[in-house]
């Protein structure tokens, strides 16, 4: 397989370990530079659904005051295509997020949380 066509393929991945590292950082400006303009973000809180980086931002920026994210540990990622899913703890908070690729950046990430 060609380099180009082999980075293609990895972008998804290394975007989303980008992601995690700058939330455990509570990066907001980060976070938002692998965003699409367009992102749908779903956190797992009651049905919220955010559109739009001003949204998401807005989001982050009131969730990092409050929860710190520097615990936060990866279990397992999986890639297909231009999914990726990420499995996480946050103490004793267990989840997943699903994330949505295009031209390398995050267009939808979603969120599902077990206790």
């Amino acid at each position: 397989m060609s380099p180009v066509r082999m980075s293609k393929i990895e972008t998804p991945t290394r975007v989303v370990l980008a992601y995690k590292d700058a939330l455990k950082r509570g990066d907001v400006d980060a976070i938002l530079a692998l965003l699409s303009d367009d992102c749908t973000f779903e956190p797992a809180k009651n049905g919220l659904r955010l559109k739009g980086k001003k949204a998401i931002k807005a989001h982050l920026t009131e969730l990092f005051a409050k929860t710190p994210y520097d615990d936060l540990k990866g279990i397992d990622l999986f890639q297909a295509g231009f999914h990726v899913i990420y499995r996480w703890e946050l103490g004793d908070i267990s989840g997943a997020d699903i994330f949505k690729f295009r031209e390398g950046l995050i267009v939808e990430k979603l969120s599902y949380v077990k206790k």
